[in-house]
C-alpha cells in the first residue's frame, strides 16, 4: 500500500521484464505446483469473535464463482474463484512476532498484497498464498522477487490494478504490455487485471461511503482498498490480520511498529497513516478514512480483525455503511 511511483516506460521497461523473466523460467517450470489447502474455520457467524479451529482433514473446496471485471491478460476471460474463508494478510508491522501462521494457513484462501513476502516470515504471516493483489507501481519489485512470487507456487492468482493509461490494450499501456509478455513467457501464471469500468466503480464506492471525491481530494485508493473489496466479492468470511482500528493512531500510548513487517527500519506505521490522512497537497492515500469504512462494513458483514484483535462496537458516523457488491463492468 505504498504511494504511486512512476512506472517503467517504453522499450526499456519491456527489456527489464524480459531479463527478469528469462532468469527464472527454468526454475518456475520445474516447480511442483500449488500447496494443499488445510481446514477452515467452522463458524461463519458475523456476530461472534471466533478464531479458526484446527483440523487434520482437508477442506472441501468451495464451488467457483465468476467475478466479472477481473480479466485475464491473454484471453480476457473473467476470474473464476470462490473461498469459504479467507485470511487477508496485510503488510503491517503489527504482524511482527505475532505467530499467527497456523490461523492464517488454516483459511481456505490466503490473500496478500504487493511485494509483501512470506519466505523468512512464515511464523508470523503464514506459508501459503492463494491471491496476490498488486499495484502497478509494485510490478518491478514483484518481478525482481522471483523466488518469492513466481517459483513458490503456480497456483497463486495475481490481480494487478492501475490507472487506465497503464492498463490500456492498444499497445500504449506499458504495465499491460509487460504483463502480457510475462504471461507469454510463463504461461502457467494466472495473471489478471482490473478493467477500466471496474476501476471506476471502486472510485464511486469510495465517494458513496465517505462523501469525498477521490480525484478532487488528491487521493489515491490504497492496495488495501482494492484487496478488501475483492475479498468481499470472493470470500464468505474474511479474517483480516494486521489491520488496526481507525482510531488506533490517536492514542499516545500505542506501540511503534514499522509500516511494513518486512522493512523493520522503515517509517513508523502511524506516522505514515497520519501524514497521508492530513495531507492536502499532492496525491496521497487516505488510510484512516478507508479503515473507518472497513470497520463500518464489519458491523454487518462477515469481516473479523486480528493482530490486533478488535471489532467495531458502534456505528462510525462519517461513513454511510452502504456496501453492495460492485457491479462488474468489463
Amino acid at each position: 500500500m505504498k504511494m504511486k511511483i512512476r512506472v517503467s516506460q517504453g522499450v526499456s521497461g519491456i527489456i527489464i521484464v524480459i531479463a527478469m523473466v528469462t532468469s527464472f523460467m527454468l526454475v518456475y517450470n520445474s516447480s511442483t505446483g500449488g500447496s494443499s489447502s488445510s481446514s477452515a474455520t467452522s463458524s461463519l457467524s458475523s456476530h461472534h469473535f471466533n478464531r479458526p479451529v484446527p483440523s487434520t482433514s482437508k477442506p472441501e473446496r468451495a464451488p467457483t464463482s465468476t467475478l466479472e471485471g477481473y480479466t485475464s491478460v491473454m484471453d480476457h476471460k473473467p476470474l473464476k474463484m470462490h473461498c469459504r474463508t479467507c485470511a487477508l494478510v496485510t503488510s503491517s508491522g503489527q504482524l511482527i512476532g505475532s505467530k499467527r501462521s497456523g490461523e492464517i494457513d488454516r483459511a481456505e484462501c490466503v490473500i496478500r498484497m504487493n511485494d509483501a513476502p512470506s519466505i523468512g516470515y512464515q511464523q508470523d504471516v503464514g506459508h501459503r498464498t492463494s491471491l496476490r493483489v498488486v499495484a502497478h507501481s509494485s510490478l518491478q519489485r514483484v518481478l525482481k522477487s522471483q523466488q518469492q512470487f513466481f517459483n513458490a507456487s503456480q497456483e497463486t492468482v495475481f490481480i494487478f490494478w492501475g490507472p487506465s493509461s497503464c492498463m490500456r490494450r492498444d499497445g500504449k499501456g506499458q504495465v499491460y504490455n509487460n504483463l502480457r509478455l510475462l504471461k507469454q513467457l510463463l504461461p502457467k501464471l494466472k495473471v489478471y487485471i482490473i478493467s477500466r469500468i471496474k476501476m471506476l466503480k471502486f472510485d464511486e464506492l469510495f465517494k458513496k461511503e465517505t462523501g469525498v471525491d477521490r480525484k478532487s481530494s488528491n487521493s489515491w485508493l490504497s492496495t488495501g482498498w482494492f484487496t478488501t473489496i475483492i475479498a468481499l466479492e470472493l470470500c464468505d468470511r474474511i479474517n483480516v490480520f494486521g489491520m488496526v482500528p481507525p482510531d488506533f493512531c490517536r492514542s499516545s500510548s500505542r506501540p511503534s511498529v514499522p509500516y511494513h513487517y518486512y522493512e523493520p527500519s522503515g517509517p513508523d506505521e502511524c506516522s505514515m497513516y497520519l501524514t497521508h490522512e492530513r495531507s492536502r497537497r499532492g496525491s496521497h492515500h487516505r488510510f484512516i478514512t478507508e479503515k473507518m469504512v472497513f470497520a463500518n462494513w464489519a458491523r454487518t458483514l462477515n469481516i473479523h480483525f486480528y493482530q490486533p484483535d478488535w471489532k467495531p462496537a458502534a456505528v462510525i458516523a462519517s461513513t454511510n455503511n452502504s456496501y453492495n457488491r460492485i457491479p462488474a463492468g468489463s
